[in-house]
């Protein structure tokens, strides 16, 4: 099992004792955020079952827990929200007007942590493909491309 030198980052509560201010009205927005059955993973997992591909969904198991899992394969796939994952992260943060000494470390630590997760996932043997929620939507082609190029790959080298 490998150590990884990466320092934690720490990420503060998110209350008025620590200097973190919300309106209700933005309180009730985040509530409605799904962590799963988001409408990009449900588009793309329609495509992959229409293909005739099965899967596992959700897989608590597995570190990071994936959207989508082809155990036969050793593939794994995370369909990742832009802001939650640090999408063009640099360009992004300059534009974080509030509660910035929340938000940074949040999305940072959140990055660190999709970095740890792949590594140990990597470590034991999966494959794992990362696609942006926006990408699903644009370019739902390529990203099934990438899928079946591996799906194709294992099976070439797996069977002959």
């Amino acid at each position: 099992m490998k150590i990884y030198t990466e320092n934690i980052i720490k990420v503060p509560r998110f209350n008025e004792a620590a200097g973190f201010y919300t309106t209700k009205a933005r309180s009730d927005l985040m509530s409605k955020i799904r962590s799963k059955e988001t409408k990009p993973e449900i588009q793309f997992r329609k495509v992959l079952w229409g293909l005739g591909l099965r899967y596992r969904k959700n897989v608590k198991k597995l570190q990071g827990t994936p959207d989508i899992v082809f155990t036969k394969f050793k593939l794994i796939i995370f369909i990742d929200g832009e802001f939650w994952h640090g999408y063009n992260w640099e360009e992004k943060k300059r534009k974080i007007k509030s509660n910035r000494d929340f938000w940074i470390p949040k999305i940072e630590r959140n990055m660190q942590r999709d970095r740890q997760n792949n590594r140990k996932l990597e470590e034991q043997g999966w494959t794992v493909l990362r696609f942006w929620d926006s990408e699903i939507k644009k370019e739902l082609g390529a990203c099934l491309n990438r899928v079946l190029i591996h799906l194709d790959n294992f099976e070439k080298f797996n069977t002959g």
